[in-house]
């Protein structure tokens, strides 16, 4: 019995034949254009060892293993398999996809897991490689609380800035972590095959068989609670003033995805309050931690990263359109449309420009160096925009999703240091 499937690039399962259903226990018509060959294998050898053998397929022509496979009961096989690159339209015109050989074997085969893949797979669940949209603006509070702020830069408390950061970051990741769970849970992540690799449509961690529902919930909850113990510790160092902003800053993260609130479904509230999470509210909360005052200007400082982060938000949604819109997560892309929200998300690029010229003016020192970052920002985000207007529709927009991550996070990083040296 050999069981052969086709995929396209991103592993989205094409061809799967009569020995395929025998194998793996799936009907053809229950996989083919909704299922991932990622699917048939344990999580950790998906990490570790898929990329590899398509990488290898691609590169040499073929490429021949021993696994282990899953079936669709849970149960565990071993195998061996012949992966080839596939070319739809002739090799001239390039590489469509993979095909998968699998034949079930009766000797033992385990493949050793490294300690990096277990290390990548604490990544993928929690999403932590995102986690830049919260330490940038943390650090841009903490910037300006030392340089401006504060009458002596001396008085700078550590401590509790160093408290704050790691608090914001683990409320970050529980609110992930919950995210994952609301979406498995009210079927979205179950109707999106559309999705970009590790950049839209959440972490799949469940869907990997990476941590289960209920562990998705523990864990997610757990980092929520480790958060709110050091909330509650800076909250008495400094006041209840703390606490407002902590638990506004929860409130909106736990309740994007979860119900009844789900701001996701609420046409845009979902990534108004993004733009305000991953910006004003960590800038705000950070800077009054450190100075025990509330200024109007920490959490304007925040405003543009916070914009730039609803954008990473806005871009993601453009794959995840058609089976967000299934389950009633009315986003600004479901409620908008694909071409309409393109200039959506110019709109908020030219809001994070015009506010960082806003922060230069009312600085009490003109800030060259934070000029030079908003033009560049500018400039680099007019350069994604083009690409989205012509591929918003196809898959080459992946780009502009890497794209779109990498400004919000350059441009953090460079206000960061514009308030320092400036």
């Amino acid at each position: 019995m050999k069981s052969v499937i086709t995929c396209d690039m991103e592993g989205r399962i094409e061809t799967f034949n009569k020995d395929a259903e025998q194998m793996f226990g799936y009907p053809a018509d229950e996989v083919i254009g909704v299922e991932r060959v990622s699917a048939f294998s344990p999580g950790e050898i998906v990490l570790q060892n898929v990329p590899v053998w398509l990488a290898e397929a691609s590169k040499h022509g073929k490429y021949e293993t021993q696994t282990k496979f899953v079936r669709k009961d849970g149960s565990t096989f071993n195998a061996e398999i012949r992966v080839t690159p596939t070319f739809a339209n002739g090799k001239a015109n390039g590489q469509t996809g993979y095909c998968g050989v699998t034949k079930e074997i009766e000797q033992e085969v385990n493949p050793p897991i490294k300690f990096s893949t277990k290390l990548i797979k604490a990544l993928a669940i929690t999403r932590m490689p995102f986690l830049s949209a919260v330490l940038m603006p943390a650090f841009i509070g903490g910037a300006y609380a030392y340089h401006y702020a504060l009458g002596t830069p001396g008085t700078f408390n550590w401590w509790l800035f160093s408290l704050a950061v790691i608090g914001v970051a683990l409320l970050h990741l529980g609110s992930n972590v919950m995210n994952d769970y609301f979406d498995v849970k009210d079927g979205t992540d179950g109707a999106n095959n559309d999705y970009f690799l590790q950049f839209s449509g959440g972490s799949r961690a469940i869907e990997l068989g990476l941590i289960t529902l209920e562990g998705t919930k523990r864990l997610g909850l757990s980092l929520i609670a480790v958060a709110t113990v050091i909330g509650i510790y800076l909250t008495a160092m400094t006041g209840l003033t703390t606490l407002w902003i902590g638990l506004a800053g929860l409130a909106i993260g736990y309740l994007y995805t979860a119900p009844p609130v789900r701001l996701v479904a609420r046409r845009g509230l979902g990534e108004l309050g993004i733009s305000l999470a991953f910006g004003p509210l960590v800038t705000l909360g950070v800077v009054y931690v450190v100075t025990q005052q509330v200024m109007p200007m920490a959490f304007l400082i925040g405003l543009p990263v916070g914009l730039l982060t609803a954008n990473i938000l806005l871009i993601n949604e453009f794959p995840d359109a058609e089976s967000d819109a299934q389950t009633g997560k009315n986003h600004l892309v479901v409620t908008f449309g694909k071409e309409k929200s393109t200039f959506i998300y110019l709109a908020i690029l030219l809001m994070a420009f015009l506010s960082n010229l806003a922060i230069v003016w009312l600085l009490p020192n003109t800030n060259a160096w934070l000029i030079g970052v908003s033009v560049a920002s500018l400039a680099a985000g007019l350069m994604i925009f083009r690409h989205i207007r012509v591929h918003y529709r196809d898959r080459e927009l992946v780009t502009s999703n890497k794209n779109t991550i990498a400004l919000s996070a350059l441009t953090g990083l460079l206000t960061v240091i514009a308030l320092i040296i400036g």
